[in-house]
């Protein structure tokens, strides 16, 4: 698999996954059925599972690791918080005033770690500031 086909799989992860996160977010807010639907629960894993597999293939073609390079290490720091915030915002959320909070705060970590990512710096849009 070439490099470049691999990054195009890795950045339609990347967009499949945060349009699923974002629809999600609504459903649960919503206190939709769809919310909790079994595509709704198992999709992510799997789109989620191919964005990390597809992640850990560009880094090892580009020689580039965590802890070595400093803008792969803040996406990977940023992964946990966005993780931690997803959760919050999905599972233990139990206003949807408080699953909003979360689920924006999580979007902005998202929005981040793609800033991150393609202006291959640490500080992502955040440098500016």
């Amino acid at each position: 698999m070439t490099y470049l086909l691999l990054k195009h799989l890795h950045v339609a992860c990347v967009v499949v996954s945060g349009t699923g996160f974002t629809a999600r977010c609504a459903l649960a807010m919503t206190d939709s059925p769809l919310a909790k639907a079994r595509f709704a629960r198992i999709a992510p894993h799997v789109v989620d599972t191919l964005l990390l597999a597809s992640a850990i293939g560009l880094a090892s073609m580009r020689a580039e690791w965590p802890f070595q390079t400093g803008w792969l290490t803040a996406k990977l720091c940023g992964l946990f918080a966005y993780v931690a915030l997803g959760t919050l915002a999905l599972r233990f959320g139990r206003k949807p005033a408080i699953r909003a909070v979360f689920g924006l705060a999580a979007l902005a970590v998202f929005a981040w770690i793609v800033s991150v990512a393609v202006l291959k710096l640490p500080t992502g849009f955040l440098g500016g500031l």
